[in-house]
Order: structure tokens, then C-alpha cells, then sequence
């Protein structure tokens, strides 16, 4: 019979048997470092071709790519792992007829070289660079070149000072490993950094699911069969049209683009030069025009991001332009609602106070929830512009539009002395938003302003006009007695960031005609010794009188 067991609670403590579990963070670090050594191996297995004297000097080699990125992700902790991954595939890939320690030493000198190389690439490369701009690839491609030269120096010279290098081999062996170390850093690099951060591997997958990559797929094998069928008598003169996928992926994906033609071709090149037996000479020349085409799709896509870049950055700025020059119209929008909630809030108060409960406190709320709601609808308006870019259009009085933008320049011309004028607009109904075009018409008022306050102050005059044009359009003219427009400020007037105040911005008159284009009308500057600007606009009815 068994002896009894007690029950787990009744045992001493020592006794317990914890369940532990392995620690997530190590095991992904174990699988990553482990996947590392296998791709590492694998792509120095499928790199060996035309070894010199069976060495690891071949004219591709894309291996110390990934080694690199490792480095430069994980730092000086995946050192180890990266050495071994030297190791390992100087034993399983080549395995020479040479002393063991011969190869441990020359496999060593190779990975101090490589690791050397990381550390000063990691002081050039910020973490979350993508290479995408001229900068960045500049600051990437000078250590590439140079560095792997002088590490090609260092290996090739402990070669054979080991014995596994002829004498007389030394200036060949330096010029093969060289080529293929750049050539494979400087294709394969970008390809393994994008893919190890979440935006590259991002902005990767939605340049694969283009069909545009089918398309510069096909035409670099396409290009491929050209090159190599038809080009092999005569030197492979037509190389050239390998460019053409890669520059048209790059124009229209950026370096998205460039970095997946330029992995398709290498491939491709390397394929076809296994398959035709190409001599080592002929390979090697063909990794330095590879090289060459893919600096000239890195850098034709480091451009396109750039403007891309560019165009959203000055978009968001035209929008926070917009926001400051509509700054102005919201708050003469919210001066009325809110004066007149006040107005009914007063009227309430002492309606209450008489004791009023009839229809006359009732006609005060109402009113207040009126203009509550307007300012409401005010705020929603300029919300959903800056937002979409919507125009909310209505049936806009001319006379009242005009008055209403002209109205808060009164003051301010009678305490600088300028005489204002703003004769009765014609009775004409437009389909706008009333918004947007006070705010074109306050900033041509506004220059106007600023550009009669260097003038006598005898001679300041100001005038706002509306006349109806043929064709069903009204014809808005904004004058002053300044200095005016020559022929290349009015060229300039209306771009970007030019402004001939200190303190300007230079997008309001370009915000402007984008308002009366958007409206169906159109802005410009007239040449003339004053100041002239004119607003035309289509006329969307004419009331009944």
C-alpha cells in the first residue's frame, strides 16, 4: 500500500516546486539573435561565388549588411552573436583546406573590422532615420565606401600575412573584397534597415501592394533579359537599361521604390550571372555598374520623399496661415452673437426681476438660444474648414458683405488720417461663404492700409468698389494711394513666403486667391503707380425688385 501524500499546502516550503515561465523579452531575444545566425549564414552560403583562391572573396557579399544592422539596432551587447555568426560561416561555407587557426584568426580580423565599422556608422546614422533624404544617404554612403575599403585593407593584409593569400595577390584580392562588400552593404543595407524598424517595414508592405511594383517588376526582368541576351557580344553595352525600372519606382515610390528595384535587380544580375558562368572580372564589373544604379535610385527616391516631405510641411503651415488670418473673421462673427446674448441676458434679468413670466421672458430665451446656436454655427464653419477645406455656400448680399468687412477699418481710418471710401456696392446676391471672403477682402484692406501709412498723411486715401461685369460676374477693386505694384512685385505677390513686410508670412494673398479660386473667381495685383487689387466673382442671382 502507498504511503499517503499530503497535500501541497502542508508541505515544508522548500519542498514546493515553482512553475516558472521563460521571461518573454529574453525569448524573443533569443529568436531574434538565432534567426540572425541562420539569415547570416544563409546569405553568406548564397554569396560564395567565384570565391579568390577559395576565400571569402567573392564580388557580392550582402552578409555584413545585416551583421551591420544588427549592430547598429541592438549595440555592442549583439557583439557576441555577430562574431559567431562570422564564425560559423567561415567553418559551414567555405571550410579551406586551411589550419583551423589560420581560419579563427582571418574570421576574427573580419568581424573586428566589421564591428570597428559599426560603432563609427552608428555615430553618422540616427535611429530613426529611414535613409530617405540626400542628408541622410550622404552621411550613409562616405562611411560604406571608406570603411569597407579599409577594412577590405586590414582583411586582405592579414590574409596573407596568414599564408592564404599569395604574394603577388594582394592588390587583386583588395580590389575583389572591396567590390563586394560595397556593392552588397550599399544594396543590401537599406533593404535589411528598413525592415527592421515598424515605418520601413510600413511603408515596404504599401509599396508591395502597389501595382506599380508588378509593373517595374516585369520591365526589370524584361530589362534583364535585354541587358544580358542581347548585350553579352558586345560588353554588355546595354546595361544601361537596367535604369529604367529603378528610376521609375524611385520617381513614383521614393526610396520605398528604389530599395525594392534595386534588391529585384541585384538578384536578378546575380541569378543570370550564375546561369550564364560569367568570369569573375566580368562579375565584378557588373556589381560596380550595379552599385552605381542603385546610389542613382536611392537618390532620385531621397529627392521624391524630400518634396514629399516638403509639399505636407507647407500645406500644414498654409493651414495654420489660414487659421491665423481667419482669426480675425471669427472673431468679428462671435462679436455679434455674443453681444446680443448678452443683450437678452440683461433683458431676462430684469424682465425676472419685474416679475415677467409671460411671452416677452420667453422671446429672451429664444433669443438667447438663437444666437447661441449662430455662434455655434459659426465655430462648426470654420471647424470643418480647416479640417476638409469645406466652403460652406450660401446666398451672400453683396452691399452687406462689403460693409460688414469694411466696417471694422472705419475706426481705424479716421485715427490715421485716411480717407475711406466705400460707395454703395450694387444689389447683387453671390453664392459663397460669406466667411472666407471677408477674410480676402479684411487682408486686401489690411495691405492697403499698410501700404498708405508711409504716404502723406494728405494724401492717404483708401476705396473699396463693386462693379457688376458681363457675363453674370461682379468686379471688386481694392485701391490706395501707396506706392503700388512694379512688374516683378506683381509677379511675386501671390507666392509663397514673399511678403515685403518684416513681420509677414507672405501666404495671405496667397490664401486669398486660393478662396476666390475655390469660389470660381480669381485675385491679382495690377502695374501702376497706387496700390491695385482686383476680386472677381460669379454672381449667383440679381432679387426682384
Amino acid at each position: 500500500m502507498l504511503p499517503e501524500v499530503p497535500p501541497a499546502h502542508c508541505l515544508p516550503h522548500n519542498l514546493l516546486i515553482p512553475h516558472s515561465h521563460p521571461d518573454p523579452a529574453v525569448l524573443h531575444t533569443f529568436l531574434l539573435y538565432f534567426g540572425f545566425v541562420v539569415v547570416y549564414v544563409a546569405l553568406d552560403a548564397a554569396s560564395f561565388i567565384h570565391p579568390l583562391h577559395g576565400l571569402n572573396i567573392t564580388p557580392w557579399n550582402p552578409a555584413p549588411a545585416l551583421g551591420l544592422v544588427l549592430l547598429l539596432r541592438r549595440g555592442s551587447g549583439a557583439l557576441p552573436v555577430f562574431v559567431l555568426a562570422v564564425l560559423l560561416g567561415e567553418y559551414l561555407v567555405r571550410g579551406g583546406p586551411f589550419p583551423w587557426w589560420k581560419s579563427l584568426l582571418s574570421a576574427l580580423s573580419l568581424a573586428a573590422g566589421y564591428a570597428l565599422f559599426g560603432k563609427v556608422l552608428g555615430r553618422r546614422m540616427q535611429p530613426g532615420t529611414l535613409l530617405d533624404d540626400r542628408a541622410a544617404l550622404l552621411g550613409w554612403i562616405v562611411p560604406v565606401v571608406l570603411g569597407t575599403l579599409l577594412n577590405s585593407v586590414v582583411y586582405v593584409t592579414c590574409l596573407q600575412l596568414l599564408g592564404l593569400l599569395p604574394a603577388k595577390g594582394w592588390l587583386t584580392g583588395l580590389l575583389q573584397f572591396w567590390v563586394g562588400d560595397a556593392v552588397g552593404i550599399t544594396i543590401a543595407m537599406p533593404l535589411f534597415w528598413w525592415l527592421s524598424g515598424a515605418r520601413g517595414r510600413f511603408a515596404l508592405r504599401s509599396a508591395l501592394m502597389c501595382w506599380e511594383t508588378l509593373g517595374y517588376s516585369l520591365l526589370g526582368m524584361l530589362a534583364l533579359g535585354v541587358a544580358f541576351g542581347l548585350g553579352d557580344d558586345s560588353g554588355f553595352k546595354l546595361f544601361y537599361v537596367l535604369f529604367l525600372p529603378i528610376i521609375w519606382a524611385s520617381a513614383r515610390q521614393g526610396m520605398a521604390g528604389a530599395i525594392l528595384s534595386a534588391t529585384l535587380l541585384q538578384v536578378g544580375v546575380i541569378g543570370v550571372v550564375q546561369v550564364l558562368d560569367l568570369s569573375a572580372v566580368t562579375v565584378a564589373e557588373l556589381q560596380l555598374l550595379g552599385v552605381v544604379m542603385g546610389l542613382v535610385g536611392f537618390f532620385i527616391g531621397g529627392v521624391v520623399d524630400e518634396q514629399r516631405r516638403t509639399s505636407g510641411e507647407l500645406r500644414q503651415t498654409l493651414r495654420l496661415a489660414a487659421a491665423g488670418e481667419m482669426a480675425g473673421a471669427l472673431a468679428h462673427e462671435l462679436n455679434q452673437p455674443l453681444t446680443a446674448l448678452g443683450v437678452y441676458a440683461s433683458a431676462y434679468d430684469a424682465l425676472q426681476g419685474r416679475g415677467e413670466t409671460g411671452a416677452r421672458l420667453d422671446a429672451a430665451i429664444n433669443g438667447m438660444r438663437a444666437e447661441a446656436q449662430r455662434a455655434g454655427d459659426v465655430v462648426r464653419r470654420l471647424r470643418d474648414f480647416f479640417r476638409t477645406g469645406a466652403t460652406k455656400l450660401e446666398a451672400v448680399a453683396l452691399p452687406q458683405l462689403i460693409e460688414s468687412a469694411a466696417q471694422s477699418y472705419r475706426l481705424k481710418a479716421n485715427s490715421s488720417g485716411v480717407r475711406f471710401l466705400v460707395p454703395q456696392a450694387p444689389d447683387i446676391v453671390l453664392l459663397a461663404d460669406r466667411l472666407q471672403l471677408e477674410v480676402v477682402l479684411r487682408n486686401l484692406l489690411s495691405n492697403a492700409f499698410e501700404a498708405v501709412a508711409t504716404v502723406d498723411a494728405a494724401a492717404r486715401r483708401i476705396s473699396i468698389q463693386a462693379t457688376r461685369l458681363p457675363g453674370a460676374r461682379v468686379l471688386i477693386c481694392v485701391e490706395d494711394s501707396g506706392c503700388g505694384l512694379n512688374t516683378r512685385d506683381a509677379e511675386r505677390a501671390f507666392e509663397s513666403f514673399h511678403s515685403s513686410k518684416s513681420s509677414g508670412l507672405g501666404l495671405g494673398l496667397v490664401i486669398s486667391r486660393a478662396i476666390a479660386e475655390t469660389h470660381g473667381g480669381s485675385l491679382w495685383g495690377e502695374v501702376a503707380d497706387h496700390g491695385v487689387f482686383k476680386l472677381v466673382l460669379p454672381i449667383q442671382e440679381t432679387p426682384n425688385r
